[in-house]
């Protein structure tokens, strides 16, 4: 396959070398010092599932002479969705695929805005991964992937990206029920990843085991699933058991991405997880009292990092 990589960090940089690795075509999209390291000496992949490779293949900022692809993985940071939108559309050709594996609800329904539904595939990722160095990119934690259709179905591409993923080595399983999945995910991130960043110097360990902040949590993953049924979602009946489940099995001295990224100063993600799943309350008409208090707990925080990164 030819494959360009929109978001070269911890989880396009993963799957994409993955691919690159197997022979495929990649084009990496990234920029900075990044983007030089991997023009000047490949993608190095620090794996802790396959070990340490480096692979070659183009690298670009500019997409506009990169010419059409048959697979655009689609890894951006929720927040660069219009720009990456943008930037995405002279790799899609009118046989393209667009696959984002994004945190988020509403990365898919952004993207068939764009090039239309018959052209979008959703799915997730669970690592750990991110860009250690220019050019150098860890992946830890499990390392998998679930995708599949924008509606409930398997279909023959689903299947033969399936092989080709499985050939490439990719921890991946091709799902029937995508969006009830990226459902259970998101209600999963939205109770503990917001909860986390709020006691931000909490580790998993102490917001799962103190029975006042689980219930925190289990609340606002509940109320994440009440949205979801509102809006017509196949949400499955196991959904809080699963969500509950990996909230068990997250590394006890970790801490949610979320929950790094306020700390750290960096950009976060609050609009694309806690805000959007607020403002699909508001229009559901389902009330999020949990959420609600915890966006508004967050977001002068948020702020707080965005003017100091624009300052800057």
């Amino acid at each position: 396959m030819k494959v360009a990589v929109m978001g070269a960090g911890g989880v396009g940089g993963y799957f994409g070398g993955l691919l690159a690795r197997a022979g495929h075509d990649v084009t990496f999209v990234a920029r900075g010092s990044h983007l030089a390291a991997i023009q000047e000496r490949g993608l190095r992949v620090e794996s802790a599932n396959d070990g340490t490779f480096t692979v070659s293949g183009a690298a670009v900022e500019d997409t506009s002479g990169a010419g059409f692809h048959d697979l655009v993985l689609f890894n951006v940071k929720m927040y660069h969705n219009p720009q990456a939108i943008q930037a995405a559309r002279p790799l899609m050709g009118p046989d393209s695929v667009v696959l984002t594996l994004q945190n988020g609800i509403d990365n898919g329904d952004q993207l068939a805005e764009a090039f239309g539904p018959s052209r979008v595939m959703i799915g997730s990722a669970y690592m750990e991964g991110r860009i250690a160095a220019p050019g150098v990119v860890t992946q830890g934690g499990p390392g998998t992937a679930n995708f599949g259709e924008l509606q409930p179905g398997i279909t023959n591409r689903g299947q033969q990206l399936f092989e080709a993923f499985k050939e490439a080595a990719w921890r991946v399983e091709l799902q029937e029920n995508m969006p009830g999945m990226l459902w259970q995910k998101f209600a999963y991130i939205a109770g503990s990843a917001a909860v986390n960043a709020a006691i931000a110097d909490s580790v998993y360990e102490e917001i799962r085991n103190v029975p006042e902040t689980r219930a925190l949590i289990q609340g606002a993953i509940e109320e994440a699933l009440a949205v979801g049924r509102a809006r017509g979602a196949p949400i499955m009946e196991d959904s809080l058991a699963w969500a509950m489940n990996a909230l068990d099995n997250f590394p006890g001295q970790g801490r949610a991405s979320l929950a790094k990224d306020f700390t750290d100063g960096r950009q976060v993600e609050l609009e694309g997880i806690t805000g959007t799943l607020v403002r699909m309350g508001r229009e559901a008409g389902v009330p999020t009292p949990i959420n609600d208090a915890l966006y508004a707990i967050l977001k002068p925080w948020a702020n707080r990092i965005e003017k100091a990164l624009g300052s800057g």
